[in-house]
């Protein structure tokens, strides 16, 4: 009997500590959940103020472009990697200015300043870059791709559509891959990427628990000539996933 009393004292304590603990984390989580995103930088800013947009199946694209080098009709395509943005290129976005008549660059639905969130479908993404050349006039141009990590499944797409002549394709001229996963044997996504791609249960928790360690260390896929300390540009990538989620920060904070 006496056992039995402890027993259930035992059990009334853990309950009690239970209890203790959910009273103390549900209102922090509640207060973690609604901090919203950091606010854009001076450099994204002018990013986006450089920028336009098109409307895609009543979704909202944003993309920029420039007119560079005179005497020259090239025109090249930059796709950027996940889960970042157009902004990966800015880099070299001079020295792309300086060989090329016109650099373009998307943000794909779901990424940057693009509308989101979204599902994540590469055939939809190329459709988007197909719909991005036909809305900028460059339907009748050979146009030059370079794109990195998950921009390089879009080409990959893109470059499909084009050898089957597919309406609406573009017409390639050249396609540069850069750091992505070209052939399904060889390409190990990161766990965190798996998990945000196959998880419909755990997709929306997770991208609302993650936080800035978590993205730069496990999500995150350089561009090319990316720079470090990784609070620059990853930085910008985060502060990037945080516009028009409906967390309190958009393009004007």
């Amino acid at each position: 009997r006496a056992v039995l009393e402890d027993r259930g004292s035992l059990r009334g304590a853990m309950r009690e500590w239970w209890l203790h603990v959910g009273l103390i984390c549900v209102p922090l989580l509640a207060v973690y959940l609604h901090v919203p995103p950091p606010r854009l930088s001076p450099a994204l800013h002018g990013w986006h103020s450089a920028g336009g947009s098109f409307a895609f199946r009543g979704s909202s694209v944003f993309y920029r472009e420039s007119f560079g080098a005179v005497g020259s009709s090239d025109v090249v395509i930059l796709l950027h990697g996940f889960p970042t943005s157009s902004y990966d290129w800015n880099k070299i976005w001079e020295p792309l200015n300086q060989r090329f008549n016109r650099v373009v660059a998307l943000d794909f639905l779901g990424f940057g300043f693009s509308d989101k969130p979204h599902r994540y479908s590469i055939f939809e993404q190329a459709s988007v870059v197909e719909a991005l050349v036909a809305h900028l006039g460059l339907s009748d141009h050979r146009v030059n791709i370079l794109s990195h990590d998950y921009g390089d499944t879009v080409a990959l797409e893109l470059l499909y559509r084009s050898d089957q002549k597919r309406s609406g394709h573009l017409t390639i001229n050249s396609l540069c891959l850069s750091n992505g996963g070209i052939f399904p044997e060889t390409h190990y996504p990161r766990l965190l990427q798996k998990v945000l791609k196959d998880s419909s249960f755990l997709s929306p928790l997770l991208t609302r628990l993650i936080n800035f360690p978590l993205f730069s260390r496990g999500s995150v896929s350089e561009p090319p000539l990316a720079t470090r300390p990784e609070v620059g540009w990853v930085g910008g990538a985060w502060r990037l996933c945080g516009v028009k989620t409906g967390r309190g920060t958009d393009c004007a904070d």
